[in-house]
C-alpha cells in the first residue's frame, strides 16, 4: 500500500500595506545626494568669494609696527588712510623688547601711499574703539619698504581724563579760595561798596577823598579856593590877552604894520639891485675902456722908444748940436 503525500505547506500571509518599489527609492536618494552636493557646492563658493572679498588672494606687503601697549588693537582692524582701509592687522605678537608688534598687510596696489616720511597713529577715544590711521606728509619720498618697522604713535584721550579733573580741582578751589569771606577780593568789594556810599553822601567826592579827617577836609576846602582863584586869574588873563583891545588885538596890529614895513623894504632892495646892476654894466665898461687905454699905452711906449733909438743913432751919426731932453708935444 502506498504512503500518502504530506500536505503542501500553508501559503504565507499577506501584509496589509504593500511595499514601495524600488525604483522610486532610487530616485530619491539620487536627488538628496545632487542636493548635499549643491549645497557644499554653495557653501565653498560662498566661503571663496567671502576670502576674495577679505584680500586672501591678493598680493600683499608687510608692515610691522612697534608700540608698547597694543590695547585696542584687534585682529582684523582696518588701517585707514584719509578716510579709506589700506591695510588689516592679520596678527599681534610680543616682541623681544617687551613691545607689542602689530603685523599689518597692505595690499600693493595701495602701498604707494605709505612712504618712508608716512606717520602711524593708534587714537583711543573715549567713544567708540581704537583706530589705526596712516599720514604721509611729502608723497614724493621713497616707498616703504616691504617688512619694515615703523613706531605706532598713540593718541589716547581717555588718559587726560585724570590729569584734566585734577586741574579742574584745582581751579575750583582756587575760585573758592578767592570769593571766600576773608578773600582780597571781598575785601576790594567792601572797600568798593564804602566807596560808593561815601559818593552816593552829602560830601560827596570831597567825603570820599577827605574821609572823616578835619585836617584834610580844610586842605581840601583851601584847595577849593586856590582853584576858583586860579579859574579867575585865568579868566582875566585871557580877557587881557585876547579880550578887546588886549594884548594879542596890539600884537596883531604890530604885525600888520610890519609886514607893510617888509613890503616897503622889498620894494627898496629892488631898487636897489637894480642901481647895482646898472653900477655893475658901467664897471664892465670902465674895465673895459681900461683895457684899451693900457693897450694904447703901450703902443705908444714902444713907439717913444723907437723915436729915442732914432735920434740917438742921427746923434751918433751927425754932429748936431745935442739936447738932452726931447720934448713932446
Amino acid at each position: 500500500m502506498t504512503e500518502p503525500s504530506p500536505p503542501p505547506p500553508p501559503a504565507p500571509a499577506q501584509a496589509d500595506t504593500p511595499l514601495p518599489p524600488a525604483a522610486p527609492v532610487r530616485n530619491a536618494e539620487l536627488k538628496a545626494a545632487l542636493l548635499l552636493a549643491l549645497m557644499v557646492a554653495l557653501i565653498a563658493g560662498a566661503a571663496l568669494y567671502l576670502m576674495y572679498a577679505r584680500g586672501a588672494f591678493e598680493a600683499t606687503q608687510r608692515l610691522v609696527l612697534v608700540v608698547d601697549d597694543s590695547e585696542g588693537v584687534a585682529v582684523g582692524m582696518d588701517l585707514t588712510f584719509s578716510g579709506f582701509p589700506i591695510g588689516r592687522v592679520q596678527r599681534i605678537e610680543l616682541g623681544a623688547d617687551g613691545k607689542a608688534r602689530v603685523l599689518v598687510d597692505v595690499p600693493r596696489k595701495d602701498a604707494h601711499w605709505l612712504r618712508s616720511s608716512s606717520v602711524f597713529t593708534l587714537e583711543r577715544g573715549v567713544v567708540g574703539g581704537a583706530r589705526l590711521r596712516a599720514y604721509t606728509g611729502v608723497p614724493e619720498d621713497p616707498p616703504l619698504k616691504p617688512g619694515e618697522s615703523r613706531a605706532l604713535l598713540v593718541g589716547d584721550v581717555s588718559a587726560q581724563i585724570a590729569p584734566l579733573l585734577v586741574t579742574a580741582k584745582d581751579l575750583l578751589q582756587n575760585l573758592n579760595t578767592l570769593t571766600g569771606p576773608d578773600s582780597p577780593l571781598d575785601a576790594s568789594l567792601r572797600n568798593v561798596q564804602n566807596a560808593t556810599e561815601k559818593l552816593s553822601g552829602p560830601g560827596g567826592a570831597m567825603g570820599l577823598i577827605a574821609g572823616d579827617d578835619p585836617n584834610a577836609r580844610k586842605l581840601l576846602e583851601r584847595s577849593s579856593v586856590l582853584v576858583a582863584n586860579l579859574d579867575r586869574l585865568a579868566r582875566n588873563t585871557e580877557q587881557r590877552v585876547f579880550g578887546k583891545g588886549g594884548a594879542m588885538n596890539d600884537a596883531q596890529a604890530a604885525i600888520v604894520e610890519l609886514n607893510a614895513l617888509l613890503t616897503d623894504a622889498r620894494a627898496s632892495v629892488k631898487k636897489m639891485d637894480a642901481v647895482l646892476a646898472e653900477a655893475q654894466a658901467v664897471g664892465a665898461n670902465a674895465r673895459v675902456a681900461t683895457a684899451d687905454l693900457g693897450a694904447l699905452r703901450a703902443d705908444v711906449d714902444s713907439n717913444l722908444r723907437r723915436i729915442e733909438q732914432l735920434v740917438n743913432e742921427i746923434n751918433r751919426k751927425w754932429p748936431f748940436k745935442r739936447e738932452p731932453e726931447i720934448k713932446l708935444p
